[in-house]
């Protein structure tokens, strides 16, 4: 009867053991999961949008930056799923103005991209995010190392636009017309530290992951309660 008790014993400790690992286990998830969730953003200097493209009512009390360039696979994705929620959530409604700075990650392609949108946009201001949009799209869905942003390709795509003056677009290019633009741009991307693309700030705070939706929206609503 005595063995059998210790035995008995030795087996409920056992049981005991285990119980206290899982648990543990699982509070270890949890805290992760939490702290996953509420990963707080980074705090960077308001960004001035002066002069930049911007989408939105002027006096909207939240701005948001993407800090993009057209070589930048991410870019793309970030502009076909993120973007338009963001537009009808909250620019579509005044809540939001959105801006866009050009990033030069990728080189001589980025900044040929960068100039010929900046063109667009100090020539053809109506046409530019549909200039945008269309770069974006002609970016090749594989092998994004080869070179496919040229003269050629951005004449191309400025063709499907008729108010864009594509003799005006190429001497811009061929001239570096709007190198004045594309300095500030670099100026604000290193003064708000941005080290990936795309990186998105608002109103001066960046969330870890720009694809996180809710972490953006999260930002947005905070900014919104403040003003009321």
């Amino acid at each position: 009867m005595e063995k059998k008790n210790k035995k008995n014993h030795r087996s409920g400790m056992k049981w005991m053991v285990l119980a206290t690992i899982l648990v543990v286990g699982v509070l270890a998830v949890i805290v992760v999961l939490t702290n996953q969730q509420q990963a707080p953003a980074v705090k960077t200097a308001q960004i001035d949008i002066s002069g930049q493209p911007t989408l939105g009512e002027n006096d909207a009390p939240v701005n948001v930056v993407e800090f993009g360039d057209f070589k930048c696979p991410s870019c793309k994705a970030w502009g076909e799923t993120i973007y338009p929620q963001l537009v009808e959530d909250y620019v579509n409604t005044g809540e939001v103005e959105f801006a866009y700075i050009n990033v030069f990650f990728h080189g001589n392609e980025s900044i040929l991209g960068s100039l010929a949108a900046e063109s667009v946009f100090q020539r053809n201001p109506e046409s530019y995010w549909d200039f945008h949009k269309a770069l974006f799209a002609d970016q090749p869905a594989e092998d994004h190392d080869t070179a496919w942003i040229t003269p050629e390709k951005i004449l191309e795509v400025a063709s499907e636009f008729p108010s864009i003056d594509q003799i005006q677009l190429q001497e811009d290019m061929e001239q570096v017309a709007q190198q004045e633009e594309l300095e500030t741009d670099e100026a604000l991307v290193e003064e708000a530290g941005v080290s990936q693309t795309p990186t998105i700030v608002v109103n001066g705070q960046q969330p870890e992951d720009p694809f996180d939706y809710d972490a953006i929206k999260a930002l947005i609503e905070q900014e919104l309660a403040g003003e009321e």
